[in-house]
């Protein structure tokens, strides 16, 4: 199964961008994972960005994926519940999970409505590039538990 990490905006933080690109070759020892980065939108009202953003974003997305949306409204998953997920999905012989990161101004409820799960990584809200480091950890931290290695104790 193909994971593929879709985010508005680019890590402009030089620490951020490198701790992503180490937990992205991580995950690669696993699973074929990329990072697509959809443009951010700069002009018009709130709901005209997040709109644009969500075209971008469908854009990217296969049809057939399941699409994980983060959000701060959504489930608290423990990291044994999102391994649980990834092996059932593999299980299923599921070719692309995304996961969906929202940019400055959220997530548009498009695409909220498109996820098959809302993924909620707590009651904080975290920067954009800092969620990105987050979920890959997470996903590296998902495949360790799945073949029982020591990096998740």
């Amino acid at each position: 199964m193909r994971i593929r990490i879709v985010s508005v905006g680019r890590t402009r933080n030089k620490y951020l961008r490198a701790l992503a690109d180490d937990y992205l070759e991580r995950v690669r020892r696993f699973t074929a994972c990329e990072i697509n980065e959809v443009r951010e939108s700069a002009k018009g009202s709130p709901g005209l960005i997040l709109d644009e953003e969500a075209m971008r974003i469908r854009a990217t997305v296969e049809v057939s994926a399941i699409v994980v949306a983060l959000d701060v409204e959504g489930t608290l998953w423990s990291s044994h519940e999102l391994a649980r997920r990834i092996e059932d999905w593999q299980n299923k012989a599921v070719k692309e999970s995304a996961f969906i990161i929202g940019g400055h101004g959220g997530t548009a409820a498009s695409v909220l409505e498109r996820a098959d799960f809302r993924w909620s990584l707590g009651r904080i809200t975290l920067p954009h590039e800092m969620a990105r480091v987050v979920v890959l950890e997470q996903i590296y931290r998902a495949h360790t538990i799945l073949r029982g290695l020591p990096y998740q104790k």
